[in-house]
């Protein structure tokens, strides 16, 4: 049983934390975490905090999914996106786990099931020509109504 994903970037900052179990110190319980999985990429850590049945290598390949999955949905992730569409984040998440059990670990039908939530942000068309800033020449005849970040 997963306890605990949590995701920080390079210098200690959480972007994401996520626990399924509270554990109370005056009750014994068999089910204390007792194994972490990471994995490090760019600028973020992947952290999962486990029981021991769970396999480190199925945590592993977990933590890949999430990942590609994250990457598929806002085309080249970045922390900033993270950061701003949270939203999208933890919809990625429920999709596969949930009450700390892995329920998917499809690629495509994790992304399916959140693009069907409606929980997907798209960054602005000229964000990537321009520097993020967009000239008074691109709202000609444009529709206005951006409900990006």
């Amino acid at each position: 049983m997963i306890n605990a994903i949590l995701v920080f970037n390079n210098s200690g900052q959480p972007r994401l934390t996520k626990f399924y179990t509270q554990l109370s110190p005056t009750q014994p319980n068999n089910d204390t975490p007792s194994l972490l999985t990471y994995r490090h990429y760019a600028t973020l850590y992947f952290i999962l905090i486990s029981t021991s049945t769970e396999s480190p290598l199925a945590l592993l390949d977990l933590i890949q999914v999430f990942v590609e999955a994250l990457d598929s949905l806002f085309e080249n992730v970045c922390e900033l996106d993270l950061i701003f569409n949270f939203e999208t984040l933890h919809a990625v998440l429920g999709e596969m786990v949930v009450g700390g059990v892995v329920v998917e670990t499809g690629l495509d039908k994790v992304v399916e099931g959140v693009r069907s939530q409606g929980r997907v942000a798209k960054r602005p068309v000229n964000e990537g020509r321009t520097g993020g800033r967009i000239g008074v020449s691109a709202f000609r005849g444009a529709d206005l109504a951006w409900g990006g970040r």
